[in-house]
């Protein structure tokens, strides 16, 4: 994610554990991705509390899980909704009172549809920001045409010059939609191996696995990548640089999209008022211009994304598109956990 540099924003995130690294407010700790400590976004919690939380930076859904699992305390932290049953199951949160939270009404209803989020206890999830994972290209240097389907990815005269995610989720959702699944929720095995095949195929001709958006966009910078599978912020990264970069939601399997929010951390170190100013501050709809302006993504809330016209929307890639979507809804924890062992696999060459 980038503030302003891709520099700046991989340095960031360099520092992703040692926590806190940027120290405000200490009566409120947020655990978040690295970029997300936006100025726009906290508009309210400042004008109340006088300054930003105090935040912790990580850079991987997997890795913050496991940190918190080991005994890292914060308030709130910002899961994607995939990781979501993990932090139940494991007891990590708690609900929210969702009669704190006004704007809650204006939120998408298809991003709280699962009872994983919002059951009879309570909302355990807020839904505050979505994505899109598609391929992110150099159109000066890849034919439209070369782009027009994922088996681009196996193209062998772009051997060396593409990259991935180092996110098992991103990528196993690459491989489903170049197989010709669009729902994850019920992979029957043998979707499971043409997908895994799939990978392998990919996997010689990928110079990268790129762990955050900065690094990504560095590599297609320097010219080593042609062709990412990309999220949202990468492409901004590139653009801000004024690099040329296109972002094709609409080849022929199709793309994905994700959608990320808060959940409310059992027993912070902070205060439980100071977590509720911060969410209400997200979702107020002045957040959506900041959000999309520095970071690429969609707001969760219909109020928020009406102050965002259409044509911009389209450009940032949160518009709509006329091609199969795999959405990154919480799916079987068992195959999630499969699938990434056997990306790991992929990733060593096995």
């Amino acid at each position: 994610m980038k503030k302003s540099s891709v520099l700046l924003a991989s340095a960031a995130v360099a520092l992703a554990f040692s926590a806190p690294v940027r120290a405000a407010d200490p009566g409120l700790l947020v655990f978040d991705w690295a970029g997300f400590e936006i100025d726009g976004l906290l508009t309210g919690y400042v004008a109340k509390n006088g300054d930003k939380p105090t935040y912790s930076f990580y850079g991987d859904d997997d890795e913050a899980y496991q940190k918190l699992a080991s005994g890292f305390k914060a308030d709130v932290a910002h899961p994607c909704s995939q990781m979501v049953s993990k932090y139940r199951d494991a007891g990590l949160i708690e609900p929210w009172d969702a009669s704190k939270i006004p704007a809650i009404a204006d939120i998408d209803p298809q991003y709280l549809q699962s009872p994983i989020f919002k059951d009879a206890q309570g909302v355990w999830f807020i839904p505050t920001d979505w994505g899109a994972a598609a391929i992110a290209y150099n159109p000066e240097q890849v034919p439209a045409e070369d782009v027009a389907t994922l088996q681009v990815f196996k193209d062998p005269k772009y051997a060396g010059r593409i990259s991935l995610p180092n996110s098992s989720d991103d990528v196993w959702a690459l491989a489903y939609l170049a197989t010709g699944v669009t729902d994850w929720t019920n992979v029957s095995e043998e979707q499971f191996q043409a997908a895994a095949a799939w990978l392998r195929e990919v996997h010689p001709n990928v110079l990268s696995y790129w762990a955050d958006p900065a690094e990504q966009a560095q590599t297609m910078a320097s010219g080593e990548v042609l062709i990412s599978w990309s999220w949202n912020d990468g492409v901004t990264n590139l653009r801000a640089d004024n690099y040329p970069v296109a972002f094709q939601r609409e080849p022929v399997e199709g793309s994905s999209t994700f959608v990320c929010g808060y959940v409310n951390l059992k027993d912070g170190p902070g205060s439980e008022e100071k977590a509720y100013d911060f969410i209400n501050s997200w979702l107020a709809p002045t957040s959506a211009r900041a959000l999309l302006d520095n970071i690429g993504y969609g707001h969760s809330s219909l109020k928020a994304m009406e102050t965002i016209p259409m044509e911009e929307q389209i450009e940032a890639g949160v518009g709509p598109v006329n091609a199969p979507i795999l959405p990154q809804v919480p799916n079987d924890p068992v195959m999630r956990e499969r699938q990434l062992a056997e990306f790991e696999k992929i990733k060593a060459g096995f």
